[in-house]
C-alpha cells in the first residue's frame, strides 16, 4: 500500500515548479490531489490528466488564495467533490523584486496578498474539517529568504517570514487537536524561472552552496510527502531548511 494511499491533499499553485513536483510526488505515492491555479487553464487540465493517469483522484480548481471568500468556497468545492480534506500545502506565491526606494506600495500589498494573506485564509477555510476529523497536517512553503532576508526583497521576506510565525501559532493553537502545521525553507531551487537566468550568475550561486548545486523542485516535494504523512506525526512547528546547507 503507498503511504498517501486515502488521504485528500489540497495544494495551492501547482502548476509549475515546487508546487507540480509537490502535486505528482503526493499522487505518486497515492494521494488524491486537489489543486489550484490562478491563471493558465491549459496547463492546469494537462496537470490534472498527468495525476489522473497515475490512478488517483485529482482536480485543478482556478482559484485566487490571497481572497478570503474564493478560499472558503474553494474548500467548500473540494470537500463536495472529494469528500475530505486530509492535509493543506500553501505554495501559491509571487515576486515582486525591488530595492524599498523604489519599491511600489501595489508591490508590496500584492506580495502580501498571495504570500501571506493566502496561508490565512486557506488555513482557516480547511480548519473546521480538520478540527471536525481530529487530525491533519498543514505545510507551508516558505523560503530561506524568510529566514535570513535578501537585499531587494523587503515584500518576499516580510511575506515569508511572516509565514514561519503563523505556521509556529497555528501549531500552538491547534496541536492538542492532533492538527500539525510545519513549514519549509528552500533555499535555491532551480526551475523554469530559473533557467531564464544568466547561465554565469547561477553557477556563482551554485558554487556558493555547500552542496555546489541548486536544488530540485523534488527536493522540496519529498519533505511535503513526510510532513503531509504518517511518518512525522510527532513534528510540528518546525521550519524545515531544503537548501543544500545555504544558511549553514
Amino acid at each position: 500500500m503507498k503511504s498517501l494511499e486515502g488521504k485528500v491533499v489540497l495544494v495551492t499553485g501547482a502548476t509549475r515548479g515546487i508546487g507540480k513536483a509537490i502535486a505528482h510526488t503526493l499522487a505518486d505515492n497515492g494521494a488524491s490531489v486537489a489543486f489550484t491555479f490562478a491563471s493558465s487553464e491549459d496547463k492546469a487540465k494537462a496537470i490534472e490528466k498527468e495525476l489522473t493517469d497515475k490512478g488517483v483522484q485529482a482536480k485543478a480548481y482556478k482559484s485566487n488564495a490571497a481572497n478570503f471568500s474564493a478560499a472558503q468556497e474553494l474548500v467548500n468545492q473540494v470537500l463536495s467533490d472529494f469528500g475530505n480534506i486530509d492535509a493543506l500545502v500553501n505554495n501559491a506565491g509571487i515576486t515582486r523584486d525591488n530595492l524599498l526606494m523604489r519599491m511600489s506600495e501595489d508591490h508590496w500589498d500584492e506580495v502580501l496578498e498571495t504570500n501571506l494573506k493566502s496561508v490565512f485564509n486557506m488555513t482557516k477555510a480547511v480548519q473546521r474539517t480538520m478540527l471536525k476529523n481530529r487530525k491533519g497536517s498543514i505545510v507551508n512553503i516558505s523560503s530561506v529568504v524568510g529566514v535570513k532576508g535578501n537585499a531587494g526583497q523587503a515584500n518576499y521576506a516580510a511575506s515569508k517570514a511572516g509565514m514561519i510565525g503563523f505556521t509556529k501559532s497555528v501549531a500552538l493553537e491547534l496541536g492538542s487537536r492532533n492538527i500539525r502545521c510545519n513549514a519549509i525553507a528552500p533555499g535555491f531551487i532551480e526551475t523554469e524561472m530559473t533557467e531564464k537566468l544568466d547561465e554565469k550568475t547561477v553557477q556563482e550561486w551554485r558554487d556558493a552552496i555547500p552542496l555546489k548545486r541548486g536544488g530540485k523542485p523534488e527536493d522540496v516535494a519529498d519533505l511535503v510527502l513526510f510532513l503531509v504523512g504518517d511518518q512525522s506525526a510527532y513534528i510540528t512547528g518546525q521550519t524545515i531548511n531544503v537548501d543544500g546547507g545555504m544558511l549553514t
